[in-house]
């Protein structure tokens, strides 16, 4: 399950990479070029900072799904949350109360991915007037 979800995810986060250099206009990479930069240079001066701006909203939404499908996969910690709900309702014979906090675990984790992300945007967007 982590390979499959690994070489899946793995897909889709190159094609968000590529789309978001991709984005960039062709005429920062000529105006690098004839400042003399090499194209390593280029992309890490001028390129990437510009395509992180465009490519952090859709890798955010994927490391969310990416969660919630490990959850699926039990992949998540050493044991899955659901598995061990099932586990802590079949002992206790509270379903409600099992569920309804493995359902708070996890949007606790999609919460915090979500404020770390705008944060990280917020931070990669300073500077930019729009």
């Amino acid at each position: 399950a982590t390979l499959g979800l690994g070489i899946g995810y793995g897909a889709y986060l190159a094609e968000i990479y590529r789309a978001g250099i991709e984005s960039i206009p062709k005429g920062q990479t000529e105006a690098a070029r004839s400042l003399g930069m090499t194209y390593g240079q280029s992309m890490r001066y001028i390129i990437l900072p510009q395509a992180i701006r465009v490519i952090l909203p859709p890798l955010a939404n994927d490391f969310i799904a990416m969660l919630k499908d490990s959850s699926l996969a039990m992949v998540i910690s050493v044991q899955e949350l659901t598995y061990t709900g099932t586990l802590l309702r079949a002992r206790t014979f509270r379903s409600f109360e099992v569920y309804n906090m493995v359902a708070l675990l996890y949007l606790t984790m999609s919460l915090v991915g979500s404020v770390a992300v705008r944060g990280i945007e917020r931070w990669a967007g300073k500077g930019i007037k729009h």
